[in-house]
Protein backbone atom coordinates (compact mmCIF):
# COMPACT_ATOMS: atom_id res chain seq x y z
CA UNK A 1 0.00 0.00 0.00
CA UNK A 2 1.48 3.30 -0.93
CA UNK A 3 1.76 5.84 1.96
CA UNK A 4 -0.33 8.79 2.14
CA UNK A 5 1.44 12.20 2.22
CA UNK A 6 0.27 15.32 3.30
CA UNK A 7 -0.32 16.57 -0.32
CA UNK A 8 -2.56 13.53 -1.30
CA UNK A 9 -4.64 14.35 1.72
CA UNK A 10 -4.83 18.37 1.01
CA UNK A 11 -5.74 17.67 -3.26
CA UNK A 12 -8.35 15.20 -1.86
CA UNK A 13 -9.77 17.81 0.51
CA UNK A 14 -9.74 20.86 -1.87
CA UNK A 15 -11.38 18.06 -4.75
CA UNK A 16 -13.61 17.36 -2.42
CA UNK A 17 -15.05 20.77 -1.76
CA UNK A 18 -14.78 21.41 -5.59
CA UNK A 19 -16.60 18.34 -6.44
CA UNK A 20 -19.41 19.32 -4.23
CA UNK A 21 -19.56 23.49 -4.49
CA UNK A 22 -17.33 24.54 -7.02
CA UNK A 23 -14.14 26.12 -8.34
CA UNK A 24 -15.55 29.56 -7.07
CA UNK A 25 -15.86 28.17 -3.15
CA UNK A 26 -12.26 28.18 -3.09
CA UNK A 27 -9.95 31.53 -1.98
CA UNK A 28 -6.91 32.53 -4.62
CA UNK A 29 -4.48 31.01 -2.75
CA UNK A 30 -6.67 27.86 -2.38
CA UNK A 31 -6.74 27.52 -6.44
CA UNK A 32 -3.10 28.10 -6.69
CA UNK A 33 -2.15 25.38 -4.22
CA UNK A 34 -4.83 23.10 -5.51
CA UNK A 35 -3.12 23.92 -9.38
CA UNK A 36 0.11 22.69 -8.22
CA UNK A 37 -1.46 19.52 -6.30
CA UNK A 38 -3.03 18.38 -9.38
CA UNK A 39 -0.23 19.09 -11.78
CA UNK A 40 2.52 17.13 -9.63
CA UNK A 41 0.01 14.26 -9.23
CA UNK A 42 1.10 11.25 -11.78
CA UNK A 43 -2.18 10.06 -13.84
CA UNK A 44 -0.19 8.64 -17.01
CA UNK A 45 -1.41 4.87 -15.56
CA UNK A 46 -5.09 5.77 -15.65
CA UNK A 47 -6.00 7.61 -19.38
CA UNK A 48 -9.45 8.94 -18.49
CA UNK A 49 -7.79 10.29 -14.93
CA UNK A 50 -4.91 12.11 -16.94
CA UNK A 51 -8.20 13.50 -19.43
CA UNK A 52 -10.05 14.74 -15.82
CA UNK A 53 -7.11 16.48 -14.73
CA UNK A 54 -6.21 18.09 -17.59
CA UNK A 55 -9.70 19.18 -17.67
CA UNK A 56 -9.74 20.63 -14.36
CA UNK A 57 -6.45 22.48 -14.46
CA UNK A 58 -8.00 24.26 -17.29
CA UNK A 59 -10.98 25.24 -15.60
CA UNK A 60 -8.59 26.14 -12.68
CA UNK A 61 -6.23 28.27 -14.60
CA UNK A 62 -9.36 30.43 -15.95
CA UNK A 63 -11.00 30.35 -12.30
CA UNK A 64 -7.63 31.87 -10.85
CA UNK A 65 -7.11 34.52 -14.12
CA UNK A 66 -10.72 35.25 -13.10
CA UNK A 67 -10.17 36.47 -9.89
CA UNK A 68 -7.03 38.10 -10.67
CA UNK A 69 -8.79 40.04 -13.29
CA UNK A 70 -11.44 40.92 -10.65
CA UNK A 71 -8.54 42.32 -8.04
CA UNK A 72 -7.05 44.77 -11.20
CA UNK A 73 -10.57 46.96 -11.25
CA UNK A 74 -11.49 47.04 -7.63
Amino acid sequence: MEHVTEDDRRRVELLDLVSKKGLKILELEDLKQLQILVETKDYTHNKKAQKSKVKLLAKINATIYDIEERKKFN
